[in-house]
């Protein structure tokens, strides 16, 4: 596949920060043509635009950019609105600061950077919209999936030091009607300090955890109601719910991202990698990729483990042949893998 120097007429690149951004106009030879520096506003968004019309030897420019998603996401918006090719580029490594740093340096490492790239499989940044609104509600899921972990654990803590009372209502799962019960309690003012500020902090921690759950389910919902605009095929496979295949079309991006199922695989951590010695021919995990992906492969394994006759009569074969589960997992991720990519695709 060419590069990009050689089927551009110029490209640009770009060193973002949160006041000003530093520009640098090359021309597929790595000449410089021409240098800018742009506030991050409206004004210098159109001063670039204005800048590229003036100064660009033909229509064929690509811009690229650091912290596409950061710093420089409105001029990242702005080029893209004017149809103009934007592309993600790296920082510099420390090895290509030979001159030293600057803005201005930064820009043309940026420049040169982009001039280097493969044409036909340009580092896009991710797009706005629906995708964009599932990123963002996955992310606000993890944290309060983590803080509400956390809050249970402390509950649970807190209530194994009580009394008997407290001590039964740890032993049990705490379920919503349980943490009602905790949340409803009221103080006795004759019981010592310690009792009075153990169940005040008690009754806190189940009120924050029920409205955690309501958060989470909200969230769920939010999020089935994105899938089932997008790809509500994934919805009708077993065992995928809304946050698997959230996470599915997040990683997956856009079509192009990965060329097939099996770049699809690895980006999923799917992928089997040679574990080999002697005579015993195997394969283990992959621990690199999307470890979110890989998650929500691993949820969907356990819901098809549990409840998928089809995957059950495969795990019955497969343990026949000599394979442990943690191998059969393996390779259920990586079915799984395939067929959600050829459903997205």
């Amino acid at each position: 596949m060419p590069l990009i120097a050689e089927v551009v007429d110029a490209v640009v690149g770009g060193d973002t920060h949160r006041d000003r951004h530093a520009l640098e106009m090359t021309a597929p030879t790595g000449a410089t043509i021409s240098i800018l520096s742009v506030s991050n506003d409206e004004h210098g968004y159109a001063d670039m635009l204005s800048w590229i019309t003036e100064h660009a030897p033909g229509p064929r420019v690509v811009i690229g950019l650091e912290g596409t998603r950061s710093y420089g996401i409105g001029l990242a918006r702005s080029a893209q609105a004017a149809g103009l090719v934007v592309v993600e580029v790296e920082r510099p490594k420390r090895a290509e600061r030979r001159r030293g740093k600057s803005d201005p340096i930064d820009a043309r490492l940026a420049a040169l950077q982009t001039l280097r790239m493969d044409a036909g499989r340009l580092p896009t940044p991710r797009h706005d919209g629906p995708r964009e609104a599932m990123r963002i509600l996955l992310s606000a899921r993890h944290e309060i999936s983590m803080t509400r972990t956390r809050q249970i654990n402390r509950l649970r803590a807190l209530l194994l030091t009580g009394d008997d009372r407290d001590r039964e209502l740890a032993r049990g799962p705490l379920s919503d009607s349980r943490l009602g019960l905790i949340a409803r309690r009221r103080g006795n003012p004759a019981a010592p300090v310690e009792t009075q500020i153990r169940r005040n902090e008690a009754r806190r921690l189940a009120t924050a955890i029920l409205q955690a759950g309501r958060e989470m389910r909200a969230n769920r919902q939010s999020l089935a109601q994105l899938v089932a605009e997008i790809a509500p095929a994934l919805l009708d496979r077993f065992g995928v719910g809304p946050v698997s295949s959230a996470q599915a079309i997040v990683s997956w991006s856009h079509h192009g991202r990965c060329r097939n199922e099996a770049a699809f695989a690895a980006l999923a951590g799917a992928s089997p990698l040679p574990a080999s010695s002697g005579r015993t021919v195997r394969h283990r995990y992959n621990r690199g990729g999307d470890r979110a992906l890989n998650r929500a492969l691993h949820d969907i394994t356990l819901t098809r483990w549990r409840a998928c006759p089809r995957t059950r009569d495969y795990i019955a074969k497969r343990r026949a042949q000599g394979k442990n589960d943690r191998e059969i997992r393996r390779s259920i991720k990586r079915y799984i893998a395939r067929e959600l990519f050829r459903t997205l695709r």
